[in-house]
């Protein structure tokens, strides 16, 4: 797109945009009155805003609170579920390419004092047997994060997700054998049915179709082989005392604090439970 200049206009009359002195613009910010070239222009609700003027009405917007205190969403979308959906995909391709890279990021109880991230890292692994694994926990994670999400907000919920899954590593630290090694996102997900369940009931929602699935979910945990119950039974306690503590934080201008300091108390038992944690003596590293 050419920029011409009138002849009978004198060049030290001509409008240029003040981000690129060399892009001649007619069009004016209907805040400020400055030139905006194409790139500098934002559509207003009356008109065309430059950019500065439109990343300062951004900045003068009300900032919304969901009913647990996260900031709402502009957008609306579940950004945090998808990120973690989008991660849990790549690094299961990674798996199947890479055959070391399960080895190295798996959960074993008896290797925590030395490599004590695998708590977390095991959380966005998955068994490389079939797709039934991961395509269960995707499902769970989009059906229970598209709505808990935009409840409590992005930060909190990113939390809310980290620490279950880190509780579920200390269901299986306490409750497993020593030398069992597990993958997958099922005691974070666990967390988030914990969660839900928090919510409803301090809502006062029907809660008999959500205990019906829970469940069946933590039956199939015990009744087949293979499926680490004792990370389900973890994350489900530590997703609903996290919920516990965003849902039932005093309203105030300090909520927001009293809510961080909570998840940050929990986190911090997680943490002395791993330390505290001794493998039987009879199990040695395999």
């Amino acid at each position: 797109m050419s920029y011409g200049v009138p002849a009978e206009v004198p060049a030290s009359k001509v409008p240029v945009c003040p981000r690129h002195p060399d892009r001649v613009s007619y069009i004016r910010c209907q805040r400020c009155g400055r030139p905006a070239c194409p790139e500098c222009q934002h559509n207003a609700a009356v008109g065309v805003q430059c950019v500065d003027c439109f990343n300062a009405q951004k900045k003068d917007q009300p900032v919304y609170r969901t009913p647990y205190g996260g900031q709402v969403a502009r957008n609306g979308k579940p950004v945090v579920t998808i990120t973690i959906m989008a991660v849990c995909a790549a690094v299961f391709l990674l798996q199947q390419v890479v055959p070391s890279f399960t080895s190295a990021f798996q959960y074993v109880p008896w290797a925590t004092d030395a490599e004590p991230w695998r708590m977390l890292t095991s959380a966005f692994l998955h068994s490389q047997t079939g797709i039934v694994h991961i395509a269960f926990n995707l499902y769970a994670l989009w059906f229970l994060g598209r709505s808990l999400e935009p409840l409590f907000g992005r930060t909190r919920f990113a939390l809310l997700y980290l620490i279950s899954a880190f509780g579920g590593s200390v269901g299986v630290m306490y409750l497993a054998a020593a030398n069992v090694a597990v993958v997958g996102a099922s005691g974070a997900v666990f967390g988030l049915f914990g969660a839900l369940f928090v919510v409803i009931r301090q809502r006062r929602g029907e809660l008999r179709s959500l205990l019906i699935l829970l469940g069946l979910n933590l039956v199939i945990g015990f009744v087949f082989p293979g499926i680490a119950w004792q990370a389900h039974v973890g994350g489900l306690l530590t997703g609903a005392a996290c919920a516990a503590v965003l849902a039932y934080a005093p309203k105030g201008k300090h909520r927001t604090a009293i809510q961080f300091a909570g998840l940050a108390a929990l986190a911090l038992v997680l943490v002395a439970a791993a330390v505290l944690w001794a493998p039987p003596l009879w199990i040695s590293p395999v």
